[in-house]
């Protein structure tokens, strides 16, 4: 029987979310998620971008065991970062797309971990779901974010970057240079 009573992402019954097949779905301000605007170009997140977000609640049963809790999680957001290489502001689209598997302690979380590939939440009366969507985007962020095309460094005085090698490595002298120059001076 399915409850008449709404739910709240910041404060989710997770069982009674998973038991109703319940659904959720929002948006939220990328500001309204400090931890992952912190992470931006200057630690500020841009004016109007949002978080569009989605969770499906499912409970499986199963056959002389409890019930397992399941929630479905999806989420998209545009943050500005630094490109690595040229140091610009580049915008990066973060998609989160996961399933989580509701065990009921810490000890069970635990075994379970070890044994199995799903992610594994402990049950809890009230999950934030806004949290939850905002620890999976902060760890979508890619580990060195740059232009898909970026042109490093970035063109001085009008000239273009060189193409084909890394124009970092290229300009590098090798590092035994010296020493075969000294070398070649005292024979």
């Amino acid at each position: 029987m399915k409850s008449a009573k709404p739910f709240d992402a910041q404060r989710l019954d997770m069982e009674r979310f998973a038991r109703d097949a319940g659904q959720l779905q929002g948006r939220w301000l990328l500001a309204a998620l400090p931890r992952l605007a912190e992470s931006q170009v200057d630690g500020v997140a841009p004016a109007g971008r949002e978080v569009l977000w989605e969770a499906h609640g499912q409970r499986v049963d199963r056959l002389g065991a409890p019930a397992e809790v399941w929630l479905h999680l999806g989420a998209r957001a545009t943050v500005r970062l630094q490109c690595q290489r040229c140091l610009n502001p580049v915008d990066v689209v973060l998609e989160v797309d996961r399933s989580f598997r509701f065990v009921r302690d810490e000890r069970e979380a635990a075994e379970l971990d070890a044994q199995v590939e799903e992610d594994i939440l402990v049950l809890d009366r009230s999950l934030d779901l806004q949290a939850l969507v905002e620890d999976e985007l902060i760890l979508a962020l890619p580990l060195v974010p740059r232009h898909a095309d970026c042109r490093y460094p970035a063109a001085v005085e009008g000239e273009p970057a060189p193409t084909g090698a890394d124009p970092v490595v290229a300009e590098r002298p090798h590092p035994f240079a010296a020493l075969a120059a000294l070398k070649r001076r005292l024979t």
